[in-house]
């Protein structure tokens, strides 16, 4: 087929006529043709508005304009076949040594972090969790006991990701739940729930009900100090999901991660505060033993054999060549120059909020670049569901919510601040909650009240 007959059977070439509607359950005979296509999924994808304006979501909405070329130009590289995409794989192995020196982890023979890329940190949750479950199988069997009743200690506030893992690999959740002014885990009442089945401890460095860290380093002492008189030897997993790439850059002092000993794996989500858009997670282990070799697969594959540990197979490896980018170009002087721009403002917007009158603070933006606020007692004409709607209609994204058993009775909005959020846009959101506010404090009467289902518990 010469140039010319090629050019002819471009979709774009097939048809040109006017679409009468877009393919919603069953594929048209024929194709709209390239441009048409383009134009008409972008006019479509015009409703789902503004990323930017989106304060809900953790995730990346903007990168430089260079990553996004870049990661257009690797996005047809399989991350999963590294011996085709030797390069690939081996920024792969630069981003896992990389993260896992920033939270102090031990190297192997080969000077190499023992880790992984994943598709997000709910994937590397999960891998650090079949971890946890092998080693404490392994450590049973050796001393001759069952090991059918593996349970697994979190907060009520962890990520859907844990209650994920516990269903699909049979391990009995053990939930901490949340009480009086305490929303997370706290060390005496993980120490309570664990026994001899324990597979280990999930503390979790930045809460996404309200952006609070756990107290990392002291459950971990609550959990020595049970070991040395001679109750189980329970380790410790870290989602750091958020905070893993916000800590080191914040607040450098505290020690949550492999400095603490006890501390085993953390999981991460490059796509959150590691400032690359979705989705690219991290999984690192202190030490290569930390991670059982039976979880990890020699695969032979288009004539290659390579080791492999994942739920999946085959996705881009645009992502993490794009975590590198940002690695690169940053560094780690830049990196902690947009988390502690993020954190000045989550910290600033918050106190706005506190001084407007209607409104108390559940936290301040001090941990992650994330605060949650509730309405103050004697405000009864609306609640933050309203709130939330309001802002809504000025393109605001602000999620409003229950928290979880045993504080249902506490509603909150929660705002997150993320690269690309500067203080002239925190003036521009502050001056719309403002203007809501104004508006809903005027209400000579309650608002209806709303149904169930728009106040059940938030599950980002």
């Amino acid at each position: 087929m010469n140039a010319k007959q090629s050019a002819g059977t471009d979709c774009s070439m097939v048809r040109d006529e006017r679409v009468e509607g877009l393919p919603q359950d069953v594929l048209d005979e024929g194709g709209t043709g390239l441009e048409v296509a383009y134009d008409l999924l972008s006019n479509e994808l015009l409703l789902d508005g503004s990323a930017r304006l989106n304060l809900a979501t953790f995730v990346t909405t903007w990168m430089p304009g260079l990553a996004a070329v870049l990661m257009g130009e690797t996005a047809d590289k399989n991350m999963i076949d590294k011996d085709e995409y030797p390069q690939t794989a081996e920024i792969e192995r630069r981003c896992v040594n990389i993260i896992g020196n920033l939270w102090h982890a031990d190297t192997n023979q080969h000077g190499n972090v023992t880790g992984t890329s994943t598709t997000g940190s709910s994937e590397a949750a999960m891998l650090g969790g079949l971890a946890l479950k092998w080693r404490w199988r392994e450590r049973m069997q050796a001393a001759g006991r069952p090991s059918d009743k593996p349970n697994l200690v979190t907060g009520t506030n962890v990520q859907v990701c844990w209650e994920k893992f516990c269903r699909y690999w049979d391990v009995e959740p053990r939930l901490v739940p949340m009480e009086d002014e305490r929303y997370h885990l706290g060390a005496e009442e993980a120490v309570a729930l664990c026994d001899e089945n324990t597979i280990g401890v999930v503390t979790v460095l930045g809460s996404t009900f309200d952006g609070s860290y756990e107290p990392v380093s002291e459950i971990c002492g609550a959990l020595d100090v049970l070991a040395a008189g001679g109750g189980p030897d329970v380790p410790v997993h870290v989602d750091a999901a958020s905070g893993g790439f916000v800590a080191p850059f914040v607040q450098p002092e505290l020690e949550w991660d492999f400095r603490l000993p006890r501390v085993q794996s953390i999981n991460a989500s490059g796509h959150k505060y590691g400032l690359v858009y979705p989705g690219v997670g991290w999984a690192i282990w202190r030490v290569e033993s930390a991670l059982p070799r039976d979880l990890v697969f020699d695969v032979n594959y288009l004539g290659g054999s390579m080791p492999t540990f994942a739920l999946n197979f085959s996705r881009p490896g645009s992502e993490v060549i794009a975590q590198y980018f940002m690695f690169m170009s940053l560094g780690a002087s830049g990196y902690g120059a947009v988390q502690r721009a993020s954190s000045d403002v989550a910290q600033h917007i918050a106190r706005a909020v506190g001084e407007m009158g209607p409104y108390r603070l559940i936290t301040d933006g001090t941990d992650l670049p994330v605060f949650a606020f509730a309405m103050e007692p004697d405000v009864k004409n609306y609640t933050v569901f309203d709130v939330s709607s309001r802002l809504r209609e000025q393109g605001w994204l602000v999620p409003a919510y229950t928290f979880p058993e045993n504080r249902q009775d506490l509603a909150v909005l929660r705002v997150v601040v993320r690269a690309g959020f500067t203080h002239d846009t925190a003036e521009l959101f502050l001056e719309g909650l403002r203007k809501q506010t104004t508006a809903l404090e005027a209400l000579s009467a309650p608002l209806p009240q709303r149904a169930a289902e728009e106040t059940e518990a938030f599950k980002h």
